[in-house]
């Protein structure tokens, strides 16, 4: 029964506009926005029923005046519903680009005139768009005629997401009825390969200018730490640690290169997209050690040296884009 409502649903949704992705700003109309009863309307509607019903049967005048009134209250609140969304437009989708496999968040940017109050909106991207999504709703709210929502949406893979359909809703004011309007931006999103969890450290770099970086296998000693899990044996100071009552590690300096060079070539051995995943590693290893580097890829031209988070979203995005193998 489940699975057959799922199904009348996703062929109704299919009717729903818009049937295809569409550019941004979309704005909504009384041709976008949907009005259909909540199980709690239903059930109002078949309580007014009776009451009718009662109220004819029995002649009773104050009866049937106050179920005309509670039906002239509920067709009002579907009027009320259906101006809550009515005038409202996503001017635009953007996100912060993620690893391959981690959430994504999705913010929505909505305005609409001033001059109506527009709270508690439901944004969602649900299952029953057939895309096999389905997170939970968030809370729009309109201030000065703009607002912002952000959904939480599970990646996959690297290269461009397309967004699916967006559903904005509300049941207010009295939730008799659900008022919804969709919107399908025609604005994919960019997702980065996901690092290679565990490899090799970077290789050694290259140029005049030297410096230096901790590291337990280094060749000067630069000070005493306490000990951390995981941390080698041969690197805890025995008679420091004695006098201290607690154990400390020695914590070395390595002279490193000043310029890294992050070769596709290196790589060779390894299947493509773990390739892929070790490069990714290193550009977010020499970004966090304060190095310039440079990454060369096969038929692309060479990236950098240099640094900083403007450097890392260029060669990060190369390595997403990068034909699927």
């Amino acid at each position: 029964m489940a699975a057959n409502a799922m199904r009348l649903r996703q062929h109704l949704l299919r009717w729903a506009h818009p049937r295809q992705p569409e550019a941004l700003p979309a704005r909504f109309d009384r041709h976008r926005v949907y009005v259909l009863p909540t199980g709690f309307g239903l059930f109002y509607a078949f309580l007014l029923g009776a009451m009718l019903v009662g109220a004819l049967n029995y002649n009773n005048n104050p009866a049937l005046l106050l179920a005309l009134l509670l039906a002239g209250a509920g067709l009002a609140s579907l009027i009320a519903a259906q101006l809550q969304l009515s005038g409202l437009a996503v001017i635009a989708i953007d996100a912060e680009p993620v690893a391959a496999g981690s959430p994504l968040l999705v913010r929505v940017h909505a305005q609409a005139p001033s001059a109506r109050i527009r709270r508690g909106l439901q944004v969602d991207l649900n299952a029953s768009t057939g895309t096999g999504i389905d997170t939970g709703a968030t809370v729009l709210d309109l201030e000065r005629g703009r607002g912002e929502a952000g959904i939480s949406l599970q990646t996959q893979q690297r290269g461009w997401l397309d967004v699916p359909r967006l559903r904005i809703s509300t049941t207010r004011p009295l939730g008799l009825a659900r008022a919804c309007a969709y919107v399908w931006p025609e604005m994919p999103l960019l997702i980065y390969p996901a690092p290679e969890p565990q490899g090799p450290p970077l290789p050694i770099g290259a140029g005049d200018h030297v410096q230096r970086r901790l590291h337990p296998s280094g060749d000067d000693v630069h000070h005493l730490r306490g000990y951390r899990t995981g941390d080698s044996r041969r690197a805890i100071a025995w008679k420091a640690s004695a006098r201290r009552g607690g154990l400390l590690v020695r914590e070395y300096e390595q002279p490193l290169g000043a310029e890294v060079v992050l070769d596709w070539r290196e790589t060779h051995g390894l299947a493509y997209e773990a390739r892929i995943a070790r490069l990714a590693r290193w550009v977010d290893e020499a970004e966090r050690d304060g190095r310039r580097y440079r990454l060369n890829l096969p038929a692309h031209p060479a990236l950098g040296p240099d640094q900083g988070a403007h450097h890392r979203h260029v060669c990060l995005r190369a390595l997403a884009l990068l034909p699927h193998g």
